[in-house]
């Protein structure tokens, strides 16, 4: 049975107009103060490094501390999350995180922001929150289904249909980085899997590529391999072009089962340059069928604002069928 915990004892105070947006990745918690309804204007902003690497409970226990500092500065009436990991969206519990955090899993983040703050609180997946973002109010706008990828550091995504985010049974739909691609099959993912697509086309990913296949030269991450192929490095070159064609085969995959009317992509590695991007259409073109050949294939618009904001707009379609059930 479902926990519905996160909103135990917890209030909402209609009166203030604002809420509390988190984005808790990897590398950095952002939030931000933001009108409850449209046009969803974001009032301030900030961040704080996650430090992931501290572990599950201290990482939450940041998260808490900063949600309390920002509860008691700003009006707000409740606290949207948009959390790397799988999340089930009824009480924010963690269900499950790969290595990117170690220790996340089992945290029963939305029950300690609302034991802590006393607003209520709904939670979804980052990667879930962003392409809500970005169907909504973003590249997606006008479209009835979208499929977003998010290809930063690991590489997520998301199915909207008509505005609503397809969960899964166990929250677990859009963990596109964990669809097996032949390139990948000697690579370890973050999932602890081998072949996953994540392994060689996230930031990651690609740099643990590129030195398991560089007999010399070894790279620290994304930016100092890009520096190396800009420089004319054969090899990283080539590893760019590979990467992003498997993905694009991933993705042209994908399309054939969705059916979607657009491909929304954002993250650090679309900011690799017209290469990447070649590669990627060339790779999608070669596995998507002629119905879904010829779609848009688009950067999305909203950057780092898009999960606070899908975030909201969860918060607020779990926040009417709250009410609307009791």
């Amino acid at each position: 049975m479902r926990r519905k915990g996160t909103i135990v004892g917890a209030q909402s105070t209609p009166e203030a107009e604002n809420l509390l947006a988190l984005d808790i990745g990897g590398t950095k918690i952002g939030w931000a103060i933001v009108a409850a309804n449209a046009p969803y204007q974001v009032a301030e902003r900030g961040e704080i490094a996650t430090q992931a690497f501290d572990g599950g409970d201290v990482v939450a226990q940041r998260i808490v501390a900063l949600a309390k500092e920002l509860v008691a500065e700003y009006p707000v009436r409740g606290v949207a999350i948009a959390s790397a990991g799988v999340v089930d969206p009824h009480n924010g519990d963690i269900v499950f995180a790969t290595g990117t955090m170690p220790g996340w899993g089992g945290t029963r983040l939305g029950t300690l922001i609302t034991e802590a703050t006393g607003l209520r609180v709904w939670a979804i997946n980052d990667v879930h929150a962003h392409g809500l973002g970005e169907a909504v109010l973003g590249a997606g706008r006008g479209f009835t289904s979208v499929l977003a990828c998010a290809v930063g550091t690991g590489i997520g995504g998301a199915h909207i249909s008509n505005g609503a985010i397809v969960f899964g049974d166990h929250y677990l739909a859009g963990h596109y980085g964990h669809i097996h691609h032949h390139a990948a099959r000697h690579q370890v993912c973050s999932c602890g899997r081998t072949g996953h697509i994540e392994s060689i086309a996230s930031g990651s990913g690609i740099t643990a590529w590129f030195n398991a296949r560089s007999k010399g030269e070894q790279v620290a991450n994304g930016r100092e391999l890009q520096e190396l192929a800009d420089n004319g490095h054969e090899l990283a070159g080539r590893v760019f072009v590979e990467s992003a064609y498997a993905l694009g085969e991933v993705l042209g995959s994908l399309a054939n089962g969705i059916d979607p009317s657009v491909v929304i992509l954002s993250g650090s590695m679309t900011r690799s340059g017209e290469r990447w991007w070649q590669a990627l259409r060339e790779g999608y073109a070669a596995s998507a069928m002629d119905f879904v050949a010829e779609l848009d294939i688009c950067q999305g618009e909203l950057g780092s604002d898009a999960p606070l904001l899908g975030a909201v707009l969860n918060y607020n379609t779990m926040e009417k069928k709250y009410e609307s059930a009791n």
